[in-house]
């Protein structure tokens, strides 16, 4: 499983040929000021959004258009609202196990909210729990820690946990730590930092956390990959 990091929770999924965007958050960002950004990404075949909030979706028709077969993927009030602009979409909601030519995607619990930029509601906020023959991988969406974390690792060990650490509207370091335990997961990729000034951390002291509780924090750059 190929796992390339853009930005902020902005990620792309490589599994067996298939190619899934994570939350897509180029135009408005910060961080990408130009857009270059439309040359780094040559192929999607899926975009899964975790919420509505604006620096996870606000370049969804950008891509959904451009490759015109990508299905978005999400719950199904932001399913709907991309439907009635003419993008193909799957809804989900919490529940079972879906397949795909890719994986089995459960959508799972998040606590955060959910809106989209012109006031329309975006149901509930959530992540997911992706099962592949190559991997299980937890893309916890914005979050707090919650309890019902617990219950992911009863699915099957986790190889990869993408979570957030820039605190203030999710978790931070500390918070995604506890995350982790409650996840029994022993690699996490950081996400949700250093995009606002509101959200910067101490790199060198969030690796140096994690370590010191066993466990290794991924922290990659714009477009970094890796593989696992």
């Amino acid at each position: 499983m190929k796992v390339t990091f853009f930005s902020h929770s902005t990620c792309i999924l490589e599994i067996h040929d298939k190619y899934l965007l994570i939350d897509p958050f180029f135009s408005d960002n910060p961080i990408f000021r130009n857009t270059t950004f439309l040359k780094l990404i040559t192929k999607v075949d899926y975009i899964l959004l975790t919420h509505a909030h604006y620096d996870h979706v606000c370049d969804v028709e950008l891509f959904a258009r451009k490759f015109n077969n990508a299905l978005v993927i999400s719950n199904y009030e932001i399913s709907n609202y991309f439907d009635k602009k003419g993008i193909k979409t799957y809804g989900i909601n919490y529940g079972s196990f879906i397949s795909f030519p890719f994986g089995k995607l459960k959508y799972v619990w998040a606590a955060h909210s959910s809106v989209f930029n012109d006031g329309t509601y975006g149901g509930n906020p959530g992540g997911f729990l992706l099962h592949t023959d190559e991997g299980n991988l937890y893309i916890s969406g914005d979050t707090s820690v919650i309890y019902e974390m617990n219950l992911i690792p009863h699915f099957g060990k986790l190889k990869l946990s993408i979570l957030p650490i820039g605190g203030k509207y999710t978790m931070d370091i500390e918070e995604s730590i506890i995350a982790s335990d409650f996840l029994k997961s022993e690699k996490i990729l950081g996400v949700h930092y250093d995009t606002f000034d509101d959200i910067r951390i101490d790199k060198k002291q969030a690796k140096k956390r994690f370590f010191e509780k066993g466990k290794e924090l991924i922290l990659l750059e714009k477009g970094e990959t890796i593989y696992v």
